[in-house]
């Protein structure tokens, strides 16, 4: 099987590999994608870094993070908590070869580490990966606890406490039909698309089908018949939304 693979804006060397691509349009994009992966970083200042920073509880990726090479270890430690939750003491820090732990390893930094030494020290690139290894027992993140939404108690509610509510879609109903003995959600759903249907075709330059007119602020309105407004059933709103959507098919 052929498999691209496209990471962002630039790819990764060490961990993918470059495949055969037969499809034409596959090697246009991933062409286009690759284009600027020699320059990405010529724009950047001597001192600049970009690092990515993953994390051993969370799925989640942040890349290219922006960091001078004078920013101290300290720095990049309340960076990661910013962006996990993990406090800078129960930070144990590696400096991945490639984009993950398989790749191998750098520099292993414990939690207890001198946070004043400078991120120079370590010789990072643009795009070396730092993980964070959360090594607190309680951690909040621990378990997906963070990302997981499986495991989240949803709330439910019993029909008897819905049909209890004010505001919702079901009082809003059951309010129209006292006011309409003939409304159902149905009708009120079905003559809506037909109005929105007219004024499309209005907007195009056709005529108003039998049925509708325009009101004092020059929009679209449906024009009840009698026997509607007597509750006998009969519309002709469906009749003049097909009859103008024959004439934009038409046309």
């Amino acid at each position: 099987d052929t498999v691209l693979v496209l990471v962002g804006v630039r790819t990764y060397p060490s961990t993918y590999h470059a495949m055969s691509i037969a499809n034409e349009d596959l090697r246009a994009l991933q062409a286009y994608v690759k284009a600027a992966d020699a320059t990405q970083y010529d724009g950047l200042a001597t001192d600049t870094i970009l690092l990515d920073l993953t994390h051993s509880n969370l799925r989640q990726r942040h890349a290219e993070i922006r960091f001078d090479l004078h920013d101290t270890l300290g720095t990049l430690r309340q960076r990661i908590h910013q962006k996990s939750g993990t406090p800078p003491q129960f930070q144990r820090l590696l400096f991945l070869r490639g984009n993950t732990v398989d790749g191998g390893v750098l520099y292993d930094v414990p939690p207890e580490a001198d946070d004043g030494r400078m991120l120079g020290y370590y010789g990072p690139a643009n795009g070396t990966t730092v993980h964070c290894v959360d090594v607190d027992p309680h951690s909040g993140s621990r378990g997906g606890r963070y990302e997981d939404t499986s495991l989240v108690e949803k709330y439910r509610m019993t029909d008897e406490e819905y049909d209890r509510r004010r505001g919702t879609l079901r009082d809003w109903g059951r309010r129209q039909k006292e006011a309409d003995p003939t409304f159902n959600l149905a009708k009120h759903a079905r003559e809506h698309r037909e109005l929105m249907d007219v004024t499309r075709q209005v907007k195009l330059g056709y005529p108003l089908p039998e049925g509708y007119e325009m009101d004092s602020g020059g929009k679209v309105k449906r024009v009840e018949k009698e026997n509607e407004v007597n509750g006998s059933g009969g519309s002709a709103a469906s009749a003049s939304a097909a009859a103008a959507g024959g004439s934009s098919a038409g046309g």
